[in-house]
């Protein structure tokens, strides 16, 4: 993959020190990591390796990557590694996507309070499916997920939401046969939107009286119990929005959306259009548009930019990819194997060489010579601060 001619850390390079003093004092340290970290991505300063090809001798010097989760170009290597562990869970059943999305007033209170909130947005959405799918009336049967946090609309404001893949059915309640939903259909949108909302505001309610909320600026008046009971009124009245895509083509199109979503950050680097000292334009997606060209270029200050994109830094430690039900991490392989006996499903398990008589190869790297297309080896590696020995051109694509 061509490296992008604009990319997040140019931005932040050029540009980041400047936002930092104007800033001192306002900017989390969390945030400030995540910007250390994009700068020094892929340069000498967090060393690397030298990379030669077998067949013709091609050399070329490889940057270490940062590795955080926040970075535009660490995505990309990240979301396929974690795709490759999934592929094994999928089962042959139709898969749903489901989004659960908070009204802008209560989005705004998660601005403020990110860890409980964010962390009572995946709790709730996760019980109201199950608890759906559970009911006789429904489908009667105990359900899996696998949720995604993003916390960004297109044109980088504060929008947290979940997007939730769950297989078109579940587990008996005895656990002895696989109950499968209607085709093409998984369940009520507006049953989910109304369970949704009252286990959300209920929760809202807990984390109050608990203590856990914090509310600045117009809203500090909802510190008192009873302005936030009365201002939470309105809410178990209006209607949320919950809404389910048509079901996937097939287990292979469950993977190729995931590797675009569970990585995925605020904004990428193809995204980007121009930058300098006063403005950054990137393409976003209108929404508001029903029909027609829904791109558009969105021009943002410099310092508003990087601000945008710093909202959407999670709190340290805090999970955005997260299984729940049948495919919670404890049980999952057990209830997988349990699923795919029941539908009659083999797993096929690929051979492994082991032994002595198994090839010791040296390290390698998963993309081919650029030049002849031969296979890479790692002939060098070079800590933080160090030089390479050997000379070579600094590679031009992702390492």
């Amino acid at each position: 993959m061509t490296r992008p001619k604009l990319e997040i850390a140019d931005i932040f390079r050029a540009h980041g020190p400047a936002w930092r003093r104007a800033n001192a004092g306002h900017v989390s340290l969390s945030q400030l990591k995540v910007m250390s970290a994009i700068e020094a991505c892929r340069t000498e300063a967090l060393g690397g390796h030298v990379a030669g090809c077998a067949k013709c001798g091609h050399h070329h010097i490889a940057y270490n990557s940062c590795k955080n989760r926040h970075c535009p170009k660490c995505q990309g290597p990240a979301a396929r590694d974690w795709m490759e562990a999934r592929a094994e869970d999928l089962l042959p059943v139709e898969y749903f996507h489901v989004v659960f999305t908070l009204p802008a007033e209560i989005a705004q209170i998660a601005y403020w309070n990110k860890k409980a909130v964010y962390g009572l947005l995946f709790k709730a959405s996760a019980e109201t499916v199950m608890t759906i799918a559970a009911d006789p009336k429904r489908m009667g049967a105990r359900v899996g997920m696998t949720s995604v946090l993003h916390t960004w609309g297109s044109a980088l404001t504060h929008h947290p939401h979940i997007h939730m893949i769950v297989p078109g059915g579940g587990l008996s309640p005895d656990g002895t046969k696989w109950v499968a939903c209607r085709p093409g259909f998984f369940l009520h949108v507006r049953v989910l939107a109304r369970l949704f909302r009252r286990l959300f505001l209920d929760g809202l309610m807990d984390l109050h009286a608990a203590g856990q909320l914090a509310f600045y600026g117009d809203l500090e008046r909802l510190a008192q119990a009873d302005a936030f009971a009365q201002w939470l009124g309105p809410f178990r009245k209006s209607g949320w929005v919950v809404y389910a895509k048509p079901p996937f083509g097939g287990p292979e199109a469950v993977l190729a959306y995931l590797s675009r979503y569970t990585h995925r950050v605020a904004i990428s680097n193809a995204r980007l259009v121009s930058a300098d000292a006063h403005t950054v334009a990137f393409r976003w997606k209108d929404y508001r548009i029903k029909s027609g060209d829904r791109q558009k270029v969105m021009r943002l200050t410099t310092p508003e930019f990087i601000r945008r994109f710093l909202i959407h830094v999670l709190p340290d430690g805090f999970h955005r990819i997260r299984h729940y039900g049948l495919l919670a991490s404890s049980t999952r392989k057990a209830n997988i194997t349990k699923i795919r006996a029941l539908l009659y499903v083999q797993r096929s398990d690929q051979a492994t060489v082991s032994g002595p008589e198994a090839e010791i190869i040296p390290l390698t790297l998963r993309e081919p010579c650029p030049c002849c297309g031969g296979p890479m080896r790692i002939v060098e590696i070079f800590r933080r601060g160090q030089k390479p020995t050997s000379r070579a051109p600094p590679r031009e694509q992702a390492a």
